[in-house]
């Protein structure tokens, strides 16, 4: 029987290199699968219902629901992996019934009067006569950022990602590529964020070029994840927002905001890129003002006159 941490960088390979899975979801698996193949001690014999109920069991005492739930999302995948490849004669999460009560954690937005008072922040510093040009152009680059995650919902990852030929000004289009490179198509129809994409375009075209990627830091390489964080922070301290606003919140409050506005939840599925519509479901336990419109206005009691 093969050792099952040779099995486990063989399926992350695949993951890499086939799959073409994010660096993210990679390092979560190989943190996911290790501890499973050490609480097996390495070997693929290990692999049993009876030896996966203690791991799960195991789980349950050291974890909250929602990483348990991702842990064993990890080692069914190795699972059904080594099961195809013919690699274990059963699959031991077969017939293995779980069940997990974890509490619906609601997704955090930002209020729209926050999201307006953060780049109207932003814009006024660029009406500041003093800055040089280079902090001109990382203003520029700034508050193209800021609009970019309001305007589409895309995730951190996928702003960091793009690169020029992703973004056609010309037909306010951006090709956002998401988990497991599926592509999707968001079109930008305001003409503000379509200025600022070009405003910072035009500054930067040539380091843009020779980078490869669309949004650079202050050495012109590109943008990182904790780099769009601090952008946020910036702007979030100099509109005198004390919340904690994160890239993702932007995501959240893009859905919500249009699920407010009567759009069809399909569309934002496809908007945000999700695969299934019970992931985009979850919006519509968020939108509490929209209830309370929809109370206020279509309840039957409001036709009663006593």
């Amino acid at each position: 029987m093969d050792d099952l941490g040779r099995l486990v960088k063989q399926y992350l390979r695949v993951c890499q290199n086939q799959r073409r899975l994010d660096a993210k979801t990679i390092k979560a698996y190989r943190i996911d699968l290790e501890q499973l193949a050490s609480f097996l001690s390495l070997q693929a014999e290990n692999l049993t219902k009876t030896k996966i109920a203690a791991y799960i069991s195991d789980l349950n005492q050291k974890y909250k629901p929602r990483t348990v739930r991702r842990k064993i999302a990890s080692a069914k995948a190795l699972c059904s992996y080594l099961e195809y490849e013919e690699l274990i004669s059963e699959n031991p999460f077969d017939k293995l019934q779980i069940k997990l009560n974890a509490p619906a954690i609601l997704p955090k937005t930002i209020p729209f009067t926050v999201v307006e008072a953060i780049l109207t922040a932003a814009y006024c510093q660029n009406e500041q006569e003093d800055l040089s040009n280079k902090q001109r152009l990382a203003l520029r680059r700034d508050i193209a950022v800021l609009e970019l995650l309001f305007a589409t919902g895309m995730r951190v990852s996928e702003l960091c990602s793009l690169k020029c030929s992703d973004i056609n000004l010309v037909d306010g289009e951006i090709k956002i590529y998401g988990k497991g490179t599926k592509e999707r198509l968001v079109q930008i129809s305001n003409p503000a964020v379509l200025d600022a994409l070009q405003s910072y375009r035009n500054g930067y075209i040539r380091e843009i070029n020779q980078a490869g990627a669309f949004f650079l830091n202050r050495l012109k390489k590109p943008l990182s994840d904790q780099s769009v964080r601090n952008i946020i922070l910036k702007y979030t301290r100099l509109a005198g927002v004390t919340m904690h606003i994160t890239p993702h919140m932007f995501r959240h409050t893009f859905a919500t905001l249009l699920l407010e506005e009567d759009v069809d939840i399909r569309y934002i599925q496809r908007l945000l890129g999700h695969s299934s519509i019970v992931t985009t479901q979850i919006y519509t336990y968020v939108s509490g003002r929209k209830q309370r419109d929809i109370l206020s206005a279509k309840h039957p009691r409001n036709k009663m006159n006593i």
